[in-house]
């Protein structure tokens, strides 16, 4: 016999817009980038100097090239030297974290606009991401398993959370659109690269609360959604994101 599909209760407990990552580059990030650039001394910075040395240094250089840097940086396995080159002529115009087809790169793409677009003072597209905590409350406190054994797993928790949060959207959100396949099927590798950051913040008995987040271009109506009831299901064993 064919297991009940898990039902939750999904509240929306906050919602905000954000133009940086949390914690998205760090100290060491920027340090590195300077060492990359060839600037010297980049060591024996102090790190509140480090954001700013490196946003000065990436300047020097011509926006092109500034893109060039930063995308070696951060694709350092990813990307070829030529789909670099490509990639920085499209990052000045392009919104690559919503229009590029490789999805498990966005989230990088958005990190190095978010850079690039502060360093150039607008040169490169601006950037908007959503944060927010939503409450998932089971009708059934065994039904929390739909999320893996402790909810942090975001390759086991994206795809049974991300089909929660799509019943919160208007039927023709980009979501809904795209995905409806992915959202009804038994396989969604995707929603890892679409659910850029996923941490359960507190869980009870029944409850568990998330912290996600991802880009405005997936889930920015979300902020309209009221509290609803919804079913999901995990993905099939093996289907999930590696």
């Amino acid at each position: 016999m064919t297991a009940p599909t898990p039902t939750f209760t999904v509240e929306r407990l906050s919602f905000a817009t954000l133009t940086e990552l949390p914690h998205s580059w760090q100290p060491a990030d920027y340090r590195a980038l300077l060492v990359q650039l060839n600037f010297d001394n980049a060591e024996a910075l102090p790190e509140a100097e480090l954001k700013e040395m490196c946003q000065m240094a990436l300047t020097d250089l011509e926006p092109r090239e500034a893109a060039v840097a930063v995308l070696t940086y951060l694709f350092p396995e990813e990307l070829t030297a030529g789909q670099i080159e490509n990639l920085a002529h499209q990052i000045l115009t392009e919104r690559l974290w919503e229009e590029n087809p490789e999805l498990p790169l966005h989230r990088g793409f958005y990190q190095a606009t978010q850079l690039l677009h502060e360093a150039f003072n607008g040169t490169f597209p601006s950037v908007k991401a959503v944060e927010f905590q939503v409450k998932c409350t089971a009708a059934s406190p065994a039904d929390l398993e739909v999320f893996g054994a402790d909810a942090n797993d975001s390759a086991l928790a994206a795809a049974p959370l991300l089909r929660l949060l799509a019943v919160g959207l208007p039927d023709n959100a980009l979501l809904n659109r795209l995905y409806s396949d992915h959202l009804a099927g038994d396989a969604f590798a995707e929603a890892t690269s679409i659910l850029w950051e996923l941490r359960a913040v507190e869980k009870t008995a029944d409850s568990i609360t998330f912290d996600v987040v991802s880009s405005a271009y997936w889930l920015e109506d979300f902020k309209y959604a009221d509290t609803y009831t919804a079913p999901t299901h995990a993905d099939a064993p093996g289907e999930e994101a590696a």
